[in-house]
């Protein structure tokens, strides 16, 4: 992709912290407008503008330049999905987007990891961690609904596909990467690893930076992918 995937979040606010600016794609004008309310309660996050199709969103973030779209999948003229292609794959700075899905389009959803999404929430999340994902996305990190990781492992599972040979891989790793990469594979956000390991959050940061590059990620959705391919993460039964 030729776009920038270390766009950083954009304006300052009054005691220096980075305030996020998001555009909000959503073809229902009632959605749209809970989000905006929604966003614009929280100081660090400003709304800067809204799309109702997918045409719209693609003009509206090369204008806007925001830090994070709100992207739903289902919109006339042009879908999310490749309204996110077009941004993700465009000249300068590219926004994080921030997939809002519901759990019968799972097949989208393995298309919008394709297409280079950095995150993806339920529309039955709770507000705050709506705008909590949009906090993590905004900081570089990609995002993953725990339900959704498990329906992505299930899927990756089912379906035939060549395995990849795990002890090659598990060499290019220390103890310690080997650990969060099975956190990763499990679903935990950073914040999430770092307690499980008594170790800060910029330690975990660094562990994931340095997975991605020694295995050639994207992203930590790829190291999910990968963890699973290789048999170093397990599948488990899930209700």
């Amino acid at each position: 992709m030729s776009g920038d995937r270390g766009h950083q979040p954009g304006g300052r606010q009054p005691g220096g912290r980075a305030e996020i600016t998001v555009l909000i794609a959503d073809d229902e004008a009632l959605i749209r407008a809970g989000f905006r309310i929604l966003v614009g309660s929280a100081a660090d996050l400003r709304v800067v503008g809204e799309a109702s199709d997918g045409v719209q969103a693609v003009r509206q973030a090369k204008a806007l330049r925001p830090d994070v779209v709100l992207m739903d999948i289902r919109m006339p003229v042009m879908d999310g999905l490749e309204a996110t292609k077009i941004m993700l794959d465009g000249d300068g700075p590219a926004p994080r987007v921030l997939v809002v899905t519901t759990f019968d389009e799972d097949e989208h959803v393995f298309e919008a990891l394709r297409s280079g999404a950095s995150g993806f929430v339920l529309k039955d999340t709770q507000p705050e961690q709506l705008l909590d994902a949009i906090r993590i996305v905004a900081d570089g990190e990609a995002l993953l609904a725990p339900s959704i990781t498990r329906r992505l492992i299930a899927e990756f599972v089912r379906t035939p596909r060549a395995r990849r040979p795990a002890d090659e891989l598990v060499a290019r790793l220390t103890e310690r990467e080997h650990e969060v990469l099975e956190r990763v594979a499990a679903g935990l956000s950073n914040a999430e690893i770092a307690a499980s390991m008594h170790v800060s959050v910029a330690t975990v940061k660094t562990h994931v930076s340095r997975l991605l590059a020694k295995l050639d990620g994207r992203d930590r959705v790829q190291l999910v992918v990968l963890a699973y391919e290789t048999g170093i993460a397990i599948p488990r039964e899930h209700p």
